[in-house]
């Protein structure tokens, strides 16, 4: 059988929980032996067998991104040919995979990592190429012989965004974790070298800078901590100018109260992270959509308890008052995500932050606790298997 898996993202270049799901879930396909692998990335080329890499066409240099991204799956879509299954991830390869599937014929499966009618800010990012992304979306979900939803969560989401799609055909198979990779480190070296005192209590947070990731709701949440808890912020890639200078304005405020603010806009290597995260007393993901939350799992292998927002599927990783704290929220039904109490969010998340750092004991035991269940529930062999199951039930094998 030969897999032709399709994404924007692919290593080195991943910015995302996405591009970690795809390099993850081919590397476990591939280590079974029994299929073939051909991977279909954007950007540069790699240095990787079976591994093909295309860039942008420069005839669409001046062109809207969204419709430069559609340059490359026209592209990719045409070296499809001879492929049993075409596997897509995000709106970026979904188009590719839709059409690549169709010169093929092979059926497409479709990854949802998010939803485009869930991320109407994006507007602010694409202009006009967010019509254009939604459509590409919208049509290779509706074409697809399978849509895997990363947790039950983003399962109910995707139906009720594409109301014609068969329940039948949307299955749920979990992000994953590499708990080898991603282990309890102890480098207080490391840790210093970016400016945080390992000896104080810290909140971390890792993501990018957008509004999905709700980084602003966590900056005004902090300014009600202990003067001693320190806030570590792995941040980066601003979708927007204006949530840049909103997250910067926020931290500014923040540090005219309190000393320990250390923001890391560059991508660290995992291992600095893991380092970090193996400091710290708590990860917070305040997020208003999150379909499942790799930075989730990633912390909780890190032994590190979670403090995140009860949404999407967040609650099937973190199990409150067992491995961490879920903050309730309330949300504008119209996509966004937006808390329709934003202050009340923000008091929540600050109560579930100080309940976190004022027992350092607890912390650590539910921070035991959260690795055990990656461990247990996200292995990504598991999670190879389930894929390969959907392979062959859309195959009839």
């Amino acid at each position: 059988m030969r897999i032709d898996i399709i994404s924007k993202e692919y290593p080195p270049a991943i910015y995302g929980g996405a591009g970690v799901h795809v390099a993850e879930l081919v590397r476990a396909l591939r280590e079974r032996g029994d299929v073939e692998v051909q991977v279909r990335c954007f950007g540069a080329p790699r240095d990787e067998a079976d591994t093909t890499a295309y860039a942008d066409l420069p005839q669409l240099a001046h062109a809207n991104a969204a419709l430069q991204t559609l340059g490359v799956d026209v592209q990719i879509a045409a070296d499809c040919a001879g492929a049993d299954i075409v596997h897509s991830h995000t709106w970026y390869a979904n188009l590719a995979g839709h059409l690549g599937g169709l010169l093929a014929g092979a059926p497409h499966i479709v990854t949802a990592h998010s939803l485009e009618p869930m991320r109407p800010w994006k507007a602010e990012q694409l202009g006009g190429g967010y019509r254009v992304s939604s459509y590409a979306e919208r049509a290779a979900y509706e074409g697809a012989a399978a849509v895997i939803a990363v947790s039950a969560g983003m399962r109910a989401d995707i139906l009720r965004s594409y109301p014609s799609l068969d329940p039948d055909k949307v299955v749920v198979v979990h992000n994953g974790i590499d708990s080898q990779l991603w282990s309890p480190t102890d480098a207080p070296n490391i840790v210093r070298k970016h400016g945080v005192d390992p000896d104080r209590p810290s909140v971390m947070f890792v993501g990018r800078i957008t509004r999905q990731k709700g980084l602003p709701y966590l900056l005004r949440a902090m300014a009600e901590l202990p003067p001693e808890v320190q806030l570590i912020l792995c941040a980066g890639a601003p979708d927007t100018p204006e949530i840049l200078r909103e997250v910067e304005d926020l931290m500014a405020t923040l540090r005219e109260s309190r000393d320990g603010v250390v923001w890391i806009p560059e991508m660290l290597p995992r291992a600095e992270v893991v380092a970090l995260l193996s400091s710290a007393t708590v990860f917070a993901c305040p997020s208003v959509y999150e379909p499942l939350g790799i930075v989730n799992l990633e912390a909780m292998a890190c032994n590190l308890p979670v403090v995140a927002t009860a949404t999407g599927g967040i609650p099937e990783v973190v199990v409150d008052g067992e491995t961490g704290w879920l903050v309730p929220i309330t949300q504008v039904q119209d996509g966004s995500g937006t808390p329709v109490d934003p202050d009340a969010f923000v008091a929540d998340l600050a109560a579930a932050l100080i309940n976190a750092v004022s027992d350092v004991e607890r912390a650590r035991r539910f921070g035991v606790a959260g690795r055990q269940r990656a461990v247990d529930h996200f292995s990504w062999a598991s999670i190879g298997d389930k894929t390969m199951a959907v392979y062959r039930s859309v195959l009839g094998a």
